[in-house]
């Protein structure tokens, strides 16, 4: 069973400033390719860093007079307000991926790491390119043929060598359903755990009996 891998989900062409840029820079340069974050690289493309609007803000909440009435800013706010160059306002280390990762992969980092995007960057450490939450979520566009296809082929007939009559597969919208019967209970939730890991797949709901209960004890 293939999963799609972050290469083919990814942008190749990253927007990417200096280190040494300025804020003007930065904001010029999201305002002109109409992003919201650059990688900051150095002069050997590697990553040092992202700067998004986020990272920037704090410079707009430092100005104006009536302000002052609220709470001071933390630490790091504080120097993100005072930072005048890219490496100064930069979230880092740069999160990153590799090309080859797949897209659950990919999602779990962004999720333990709570960032919007991963840089991608090959065997050298060199940006390659760059993946956003709304990149992983094509995988959901997937169509159903091909959901059912992979399903019935790869999961049911390559991966358990389940008999191709003995179950139907029924795919509307990603909500994949099975109909049919299978040797042993035990195989049941099997089938549902890999189907779920098939790339596109929102929900399973199975109706599948068995001939023998493997998991009833015989005296």
């Amino acid at each position: 069973m293939r999963h799609r891998e972050v290469g083919e989900l990814m942008t190749r062409e990253v927007v990417t400033v200096p280190g040494n840029a300025t804020f003007k820079d930065v904001v010029r340069t999201l305002t002109e390719h109409q992003v919201s974050a650059v990688a900051v690289v150095d002069s050997a493309g590697h990553p040092l860093g992202v700067v998004s609007e986020r990272d920037l803000l704090p410079k707009t909440a430092g100005q104006g007079d009536f302000l002052r009435s609220l709470p001071a800013p933390e630490a790091l706010e504080r120097e993100k307000a005072e930072g005048t160059r890219a490496e100064e306002l930069m979230s880092a280390p740069a999160v990153c991926a590799g090309p080859d990762w797949t897209a659950a992969e990919a999602a779990r980092l962004m999720e333990a790491q709570g960032v919007k995007r991963l840089l991608v960057v090959d065997a050298a450490d060199k940006l390659v390119g760059i993946v956003s939450r709304r990149d992983l979520l094509k995988i959901f566009l997937r169509d159903d043929d091909t959901i059912r296809h992979e399903i019935s082929a790869d999961v049911l007939g390559d991966t358990l060598h389940q008999d191709p009559g003995a179950i139907t597969v029924e795919v509307a919208d990603g909500r994949v359903e099975l109909h049919g019967s299978v040797q042993f209970k035990s195989l049941i939730p099997v089938i549902e755990r890999l189907c779920r890991t098939v790339d596109g797949v929102i929900e399973v709901t199975q109706h599948l009996g068995y001939a023998v209960d493997d998991g009833v004890p015989v005296h």
